[in-house]
């Protein structure tokens, strides 16, 4: 299997004005979804683009907005790499950005080479690209990026006409649309809509390719969608506490899957606590739910850097494990003789919350018990996320073939990683306390971390 590396987000914006300091400001507001790269194309006649290395209020620079010329335009932020990417071609001059994981790309590489096309690095914007330039038009090389393309994206394209947004058949990765007087936008979270003062419209349909020019938003073609398969970890750690997603705030979802955990410790008799606190950033919606259902004192017991990147989303083990130690510091204080609940997303690795709970415990915490809002994660993501390999994953340590389908194998599990990572106790949501917890169908859901059944394979 290929290595996956996407953590991207996209923003476009058409204008009545300049429109790069608001770009640079919808790009800034999607900075947690990938630190390493950002980006930013611009139409004034012809395409003008700078991309950097670097986050992006640390690396464009007064001349570079300067240069920016354009009523319209498109940014990227990412974990992996340099985004839009410009070209010349039958098409006339556009620009590309896109987040998601194509799948087959070597595949599609191979096809392509075979025919004479030629490739730079062989990344994954490189094949979407190339195949939209084949066809006639953009909307018509979209429609070809779905026949083509096993994977997920949501794209933004800047040309002559203005910016096509799209979203891939199955509507993975979230897209948003928004207005106000004189600025229609697309982004990746809303957060970055609504923070530049404009209305949310609606999210971009699975299947959708909507235009956006000084006209309005125009729905260009809806193709065939087999069905939703949005991204559950979106709403439990990806995206942003203050962004709407498909109809649902990121907040409730996470209040809901604290207060889910709260309800099967009280089923279960109860858990004698003094605090429940957080593994910022993420957790802290867990906790509040959990703290809310269960009446429990919520106490904060790290200090959050807010210089330091999200550790999940550095792009090898080292970069994640020094950004974890760089990213917290214990409370000593509040944590001193305390009988600790601590809330976090998920376990992926087991390292950080490892460390997590050594700190705490060697703060003088007389007991922690973990709290996870995600089912255990049993298989990598094929559709974007950072994990990688089935060996990445605590849980698959213990169980090695298929998913966690009874109470009883998840209460097996729990105690061997409360074993592993020295808390006084482990639980999980089940995927069902799960699903529920988040209000959202489980057929428009991508559950596979979880269960490892593809939403794009047919049963």
């Amino acid at each position: 299997m290929k290595s996956l590396q996407d953590n991207c987000g996209v923003f476009g914006l058409c204008s009545d004005t300049e429109c790069v300091h608001d770009i640079f400001q919808g790009i800034d507001f999607l900075q947690h979804r990938g630190q390493e790269y950002c980006g930013i194309s611009t139409f004034d006649g012809g395409i003008r683009q700078i991309t950097h290395y670097g986050k992006v209020a640390g690396t464009f620079k007064y001349e570079d907005l300067e240069y920016l010329k354009g009523t319209r335009g498109i940014g990227h932020v990412s974990l992996w790499e340099r985004q839009p990417v410009r070209w010349q071609c039958q098409l006339g001059e556009i620009a590309v950005a896109f987040s998601g994981n194509v799948l087959n790309s070597d595949e599609l590489i191979a096809d392509m080479k075979a025919r004479g096309k030629a490739f730079f690095q062989g990344y994954d914007i490189e094949v979407i690209c190339k195949i939209i330039m084949e066809e006639r038009d953009v909307v018509a090389g979209i429609h070809a990026l779905a026949k083509k393309v096993k994977g997920a994206y949501s794209l933004v394209v800047l040309s002559n006409d203005g910016i096509y947004a799209a979203r891939d058949i199955y509507g993975f990765r979230p897209l948003i649309l928004g207005k106000a007087a004189g600025r229609r936008a697309v982004a990746s979270e809303s957060r970055a809509i609504q923070n530049l003062e404009m209305e949310i419209l609606r999210d971009v349909r699975a299947g959708e390719v909507v235009l956006i020019n000084d006209k309005g938003f125009k729905t260009m073609a809806q193709l065939d969608s087999p069905r939703r398969a949005h991204c559950a970890f979106e709403w439990a750690y990806t995206a942003s506490l203050d962004s709407i997603i498909d109809g649902v705030y990121v907040q409730e979802a996470r209040n809901n899957l604290g207060k889910s955990l709260a309800e099967r410790d009280i089923e279960e008799g109860g858990l004698e606590a003094d605090i429940v606190a957080a593994v910022p950033m993420s957790g802290i919606g867990h906790a509040l739910g959990y703290h809310r259902r269960s009446k429990i004192n919520y106490q904060e017991v790290f200090l959050y850097n807010r210089y330091a990147d999200r550790s999940y989303t550095q792009s090898t083990q080292l970069a994640r494990e020094k950004m974890a130690k760089r990213k917290l510091s214990v409370l000593h204080y509040a944590v001193k003789e305390k009988r600790i609940v601590l809330c976090d997303d998920s376990i992926v690795r087991g390292t950080q919350i490892l460390h997590k709970v050594r700190d705490l415990k060697k703060a003088g915490a007389k007991e922690v018990h973990v709290r996870i809002a995600c089912p255990p994660l049993m298989c990598p993501c094929n559709f974007g996320i950072s994990t990688r390999s089935h060996e990445e994953l605590t849980a698959r340590r213990y169980f090695k073939t298929g998913h966690i389908v009874s109470m009883e194998q998840l209460r097996e599990l729990e105690v061997r990683i409360a074993d592993e990572i020295n808390a006084d106790s482990v639980k999980y949501n089940s995927l069902d306390a799960f699903v529920a917890a988040m209000g959202i169908p489980r057929e428009d859901l991508c559950l596979m971390c979880f269960d490892g059944r593809s939403p794009t394979e047919t049963e």
